[in-house]
């Protein structure tokens, strides 16, 4: 009786790879290949070792993908992408690459365990992810793969989120696309059904930033709501939907959602590529209201990487200017001192004032520096009551109620108009 070997794996604990790498344990095995976590044989370092499996290469184009993957990540600097630090081939002939080890969760794994994220938290990880994408379409490459499972949140040293993106085995020049040509004349699906842009799905040759645009957009989309915009048993089904059906508004599924937050979204899923923001600087603008100052830091570097000039900072009304260091020491009179948490609750409500219509053309903004708070007018003394009855307290409380609804009034206006007019 003879019994079917089962194949041996490429890479086992114990087994060395390039004189340099002992294999510790595996990480993950999916179809294509294998992952394992080594330690640098005389250096204090852990890396993870992605190798291709057998059966793998006896798919066409399965190496040069994994090729293409380490030359793409090598040319992106960001710290938003899993660095590659070697590539080479082992006895076999099956080829590997040397990654930095993450420790962490993917976007699909942290959806599983928490489900939808805060609104802060989400718009920041979408942005962080597009500082890579932005290097990437730079360098004239679209990843064309995007996922929560390719979206990886790390921490840096410091503790703080650090979101990077993976596999970039389908990354493919904006301009040369013959390769997906190809594949897509044999049948062969390129990327994640159900993160696929409808030029995607439709074979077209030639895609550019708005197809990764449009995957950033359905990453979004599940990560505010827990759902994908497109769902289908079929991938045909599915198919039919992403290229015809409008997505249902992600305010149906979570109230919360600001509606401005939700055109953004939407936006990004036109079926039209000339619908969309058609940069990832452009989304990144979008996202700004919704992202935290973090996220602001995203934005701005992601417009210096796609040479486009960042958006301008909101004015500070308690540092930086003449005019601010006036309204700090005016509120400070009328007010006291005031805590962290009441001054950002402060700077963020003038920031909706800001936005409101501009104040009637009689209006006389102020001029110079300095603003001037007027003291309340003087409240008459009480007429003599030769009644025993004491004045009632609720009345001395109206008055006084008045007398600081005056004054936060005008301290109100004063930053309005000294904000204008700066």
């Amino acid at each position: 009786m003879t019994t079917e070997s089962v194949p041996k794996s490429p890479a086992e604990p114990g087994d060395v790879i390039a004189d340099k790498y002992r294999v510790e344990r595996v990480i993950g095995k999916g179809g294509m290949g294998i992952v394992v976590e080594a330690q640098h044989t005389t250096l204090p370092q852990r890396v993870a070792i992605k190798i291709l499996l057998p059966e793998a290469t006896k798919q066409g184009d399965a190496v040069e993908r994994f090729l293409r993957e380490a030359r793409a990540a090598v040319s992106i600097q960001s710290e938003h992408v899993a660095r590659v630090m070697d590539l080479g081939t082992l006895a076999s002939g099956l080829p590997y690459m040397v990654m930095e080890l993450l420790t962490g969760a993917d976007l699909h794994e942290v959806l599983k365990e928490r489900g939808p994220l805060p609104i802060t938290e989400a718009v920041d990880a979408i942005l962080q992810a597009s500082e890579a994408i932005a290097e990437a379409h730079v360098l004239g490459i679209v990843h064309r793969d995007l996922k929560p499972a390719n979206i990886f949140v790390t921490t840096r040293p410091d503790g703080s989120p650090l979101v990077k993106v993976l596999d970039f085995g389908l990354a493919k020049g904006m301009k040369s696309d013959s390769l997906y040509t190809s594949l897509t004349q044999s049948n062969v699906i390129i990327g994640s059904p159900f993160y696929m842009s409808p030029e995607q799905i439709r074979g077209l040759k030639g895609l550019d930033a708005r197809t990764d645009v449009w995957s950033l957009g359905v990453i979004l989309y599940q990560i505010l709501t827990g759902k994908r915009p497109f769902e289908a048993d079929a991938t045909h089904a599915l198919f039919v939907m992403i290229g015809s059906d409008p997505p249902s508004p992600p305010r149906w599924q979570r109230a919360e959602i600001p509606a401005g937050l939700e055109a953004v979204v939407l936006q990004c899923l036109e079926k039209k590529p000339s619908d969309r923001p058609q940069t990832v600087a452009e989304l990144a603008r979008l996202l700004l209201p919704f992202a935290s100052e973090e996220g602001r830091i995203s934005v701005e570097r992601i417009h210096r990487l796609q040479g486009v000039a960042p958006p301008p900072r909101p004015p500070s009304i308690v540092e930086g200017t003449k005019e601010g260091a006036a309204l700090a020491q005016a509120a400070k009179q009328a007010f006291g001192e005031v805590s962290m948490s009441d001054a950002a609750t402060m700077k963020r409500e003038l920031r909706v004032l800001l936005a409101a219509p501009t104040l009637p053309a009689q209006e006389t903004p102020l001029q110079g520096t300095t603003v001037v708070i007027p003291k309340p007018a003087p409240v008459a003394p009480s007429p003599v009551v030769t009644s025993p009855v004491a004045p009632r307290e609720s009345s001395r409380g109206l008055v006084g109620f008045l007398v600081v609804a005056v004054v936060v009034l005008v301290v109100v206006v004063a930053v309005v108009l000294v904000l204008r007019a700066g």
